[in-house]
């Protein structure tokens, strides 16, 4: 495959601060130069945290660019040195990213990426899908609910700002407070149009959380 048609992935990594320490030298060894950490909280699935008050837990969200040839091997670090198969100690998930900026693919160790590449066999072998749930401050809570109910194990919430137009806001059906959260639930891709439906009748535009619910599409994943 020549360079002008690499593809890339947006490796995400959901796990604890301490774990995070380790995942960020985990990258620099691979050379992956260009990397974001977000604090963010996670959501129990489990009823017996529920009851201890343990349903939302601190973590990190680490965020970094790599060419796709790459993404197996550094999931398989992140498996083996993170013990990713305990209870708890994160999951680590690849994005496909349809374009890129020069400076981007650069610091990401690749060359010019072809954004029109469509990759059709991945598409009909992905088995995850990510959903995306941007709601006004302080309705995360409502998300989860309905998102287990309709089967979803677990999400993790980033806190954020409204920094749009009103105009752009209000098309989108974002009006309303400018603080909001942005609950990120990794499904099976089985379960992501109930949960999709189900979040977004509770949470959606038309409800106070003037909720914006969305799928990404998930290539690999390992601790889930």
């Amino acid at each position: 495959m020549g360079k002008n048609n690499v593809s890339y992935q947006l490796m995400t990594l959901i796990t604890t601060h301490k774990l995070g320490d380790k995942a960020e030298s985990i990258f620099k060894k691979h050379g992956l130069s260009l990397q974001y950490r977000l604090g963010a909280e996670g959501t129990a699935s489990s009823d017996i945290m529920d009851m201890l008050g343990l349903g939302s837990v601190d973590k990190c969200l680490l965020l970094s660019v790599l060419p796709r040839a790459a993404a197996q091997d550094v999931l398989g670090k992140l498996k083996r040195e993170l013990r990713m198969h305990a209870v708890n100690s994160g999951i680590a998930f690849t994005i496909p990213l349809s374009g890129a900026s020069g400076l981007l693919l650069h610091l990401a160790g690749g060359g010019k990426e072809d954004s029109e590449r469509k990759d059709e066999n991945a598409m009909t072998q992905r088995t995850h899908a990510l959903v995306v749930a941007m709601i006004n401050r302080g309705f995360s809570g409502d998300v989860m609910e309905a998102a287990k109910a309709a089967g979803a194990r677990g999400g993790t919430v980033v806190h954020s700002r409204c920094i749009g137009s009103a105009e752009a806001s209000a098309l989108l059906g974002l009006s309303g407070q400018e603080e909001k959260e942005i609950v990120l639930i990794l499904t099976d891709v089985t379960s992501k149009t109930t949960i999709m439906e189900a979040v977004t009748a509770r949470c959606g535009a038309a409800t106070e959380a003037k909720g914006l619910v969305m799928s990404l599409p998930v290539d690999d994943v390992t601790g889930f």
